[in-house]
This record gives C-alpha cells, structure tokens and sequence, in this order.
C-alpha cells in the first residue's frame, strides 16, 4: 500500500438513506449535488449534439464556433458530472475511495484540453508556426499537464477524495532525487524488454506505429522534442496515471489489481491517437502499440506502490522517453545501408 500520513482523510459520514439512488438513476430526488448532476447531463448531450451539428457544417468561422462551444459543453457536463459524483460518493459513504471515477476524470480531460488547444492553435496557425511541429508539441503538453493538475486539484484534492501527500507527491529533496535515480536505472532493461516485444511484434503483423515525437533532425527541434517527450510528458502522465489513478485504485481494489489495471489504461490511453489510412492497418498497429507500452506502464505502476513517491516512476519514465527519443534521433540521421 501507498504510505499516508492521514493528511486528506475523510470524516466519518452516517450512513446514508437506503433511498438514495446511484449514478446511473436519472433523478435528482434524493441527490446530494442535484445541481451539479443536472448540469453533467445537460452540458454533455447539449455538447454532444452541437459538436456533431459542427462536423456537418460547411468550412468556415461558424463551423469553428460551434466545434469550439461544444466542445467547452462537454468539457463542463463531464466536470459536473465527476463533482457530482465525488459529492455523492461522500454522502453515500461508499468505500474508502470516495472520489469521482478516475476514468471519468481522464475523459473530462480529454475535451477540456482539446478546447484549449484548439483556441491556442488558431493564432499560432496564423502566426504561420507548424502546428505539426515541435514547438506546438510542447506547447500541447503544457496544456495536458495543466489540465491534469487543474482537474485533479478540482475534483480530487478539494473534494477531500485524496491528499497530494497520499498520491506520492513531496517536494524535492535528497530521497526525492535517490527515488529518482532507482527510476533512472530501471530504464535500460526496460527499454531492452520492450525493444523484444516491439520487434518480435512488428516483424509478425508488418506494420511499426509512427512516434508521437518524429525525429526532428535539428539541434532546436531534438531539444524540444526532450522538453516534450522527457520532461512535460512524464510530469502530467505521472501525476494522473500513478498518483492519482493507481492511488485511487490501491485504496478500492488492493496493489496488485491496481497496478495490473493501470498498466494496462496506461497502454490503452497511448493508441488513442494512432493514425492509420485502413482500418486493416490500423489494427495491427493499435495493438502493437497497446503491448510495446504494457511493461513500461506495469513498471511505472510497480515503482510507484512499491516507494510510495511519484519521484521513482517520474524517474523511469523521463529516462525511458528521452534515452528512445535519442536513439530514433540517431537512427534518422545515419540509417542502416
């Protein structure tokens, strides 16, 4: 178990009224946070709606403002839907987890993001900057780790669900850097092992998946691309997947299953984007990506519940990203004969 020093602990709650209906009743009587479930389902099938009437729109500024507002719907129903579900959580006193899901947290991120990024992506395409680029790549992350730190604050911390402290995360310091460094060293047989699994896969299905991060083949780029891939990308991904998702699912489910599931979401979450020109393609390609990334999520998983700090998986995964960007930079530049 993550080590806590009962800083976020919940009052004892009486228990509740055998009436009180679950999430998946549609009725505010007897509701906890009436308000706030109304708004989750209203922003997010109100959302729903318009960013499918968007998609059927013609090119054009009007397009973009209703993409946009439904967009922002979603993301606001989603928040409202995960607070109201952490306020009846409380009132119900169920488990010792009474947070919202962290599933639904993960999707409220989703669009929260997205709205972000796409209002932050029109001035920067007419600054004439290459939305496909490094720089933009950074900037997303930066958004992604905002949103993360943002939504976890929002419905976890201040909801009482958990304490940082309980999700690993203390302040620097010298056990913080040894923590660190026991990361950096599990890197390399990492890497080893899912280097195995990867080629074994590819050389079986015929198809590899492109890197988020494309070698960039200029010193400015590569640095970027190690600010993005080494640097934002592990901060935001350690601090939901491990702190918040595995803590959550230490407490309601015990270590092992905890680690096992987050591993596995942790894979899942990383061939969302994956872009295929056939749905034949695609397929292989998704589940070669899901499998190369299962024992670097297992890892993170195991590092995190076994030191009870988010600094030993933040170590791992900086080293993982940044010694596998180096080396596809390398490869680009002197590729075999």
């Amino acid at each position: 178990m993550i080590p806590s020093d009962g800083e976020g602990d919940l009052p004892a709650t009486p228990p509740p009224p055998a009436s009180r209906p679950g999430a998946g009743t549609f009725t505010i009587e007897g509701r906890a946070a009436p308000g706030l479930f109304v708004a989750g389902w209203l922003g997010t099938l109100i959302g729903g709606v318009v960013l499918f009437v968007s998609l059927q729109a013609a090119d054009g500024p009007a397009k973009l403002a209703l993409f946009i507002g439904g967009l922002a719907l979603v993301s606001l129903g989603l928040i409202a839907a995960a607070g109201s579900q952490a306020i009846e959580r409380r009132a119900r006193g169920v488990g010792p987890y009474s947070g919202p899901s962290p599933l639904l947290v993960f999707i409220a991120c989703i669009p929260t993001a997205a709205v972000l990024l796409v209002l932050l992506g029109v001035p920067l395409e007419l600054a004439g900057i290459d939305l496909d680029g490094p720089l933009v790549a950074v900037v997303g992350l930066l958004v992604q780790v905002a949103v993360y730190i943002l939504l976890i604050r929002l419905l976890v911390v201040d909801t009482g669900a958990l304490s940082w402290h309980q999700m690993g995360v203390r302040p620097a310091s010298s056990e913080a850097l040894r923590s660190f460094g026991i990361g950096v060293a599990w890197a390399l047989p990492i890497i080893f092992l899912t280097g195995l699994l990867a080629n074994f896969l590819v050389s079986l299905f015929g198809v590899s998946p492109e890197s988020p991060l494309p070698p960039a083949g200029d010193p400015g780029g590569i640095l970027l691309n190690l600010i993005a891939g080494a640097v934002l990308a592990p901060i935001g991904e350690e601090l939901f997947f491990r702190g918040f998702l595995t803590t959550a699912w230490v407490v309601s489910f015990g270590a092992t299953r905890a680690v096992i599931l987050g591993g596995l979401v942790f894979a899942f979450v990383h061939i969302l984007g994956i872009q295929a020109t056939t749905f034949e393609q695609g397929v292989p390609m998704a589940l070669i990506g899901f499998a190369a990334r299962v024992p670097i999520g297992l890892a993170l998983g195991w590092l995190f519940v076994r030191k009870g700090t988010i600094w030993a998986p933040l170590g791992l995964h900086a080293a993982f990203n940044g010694i596998l960007l180096v080396f596809a930079e390398v490869y680009a530049q002197n590729p075999p004969i």
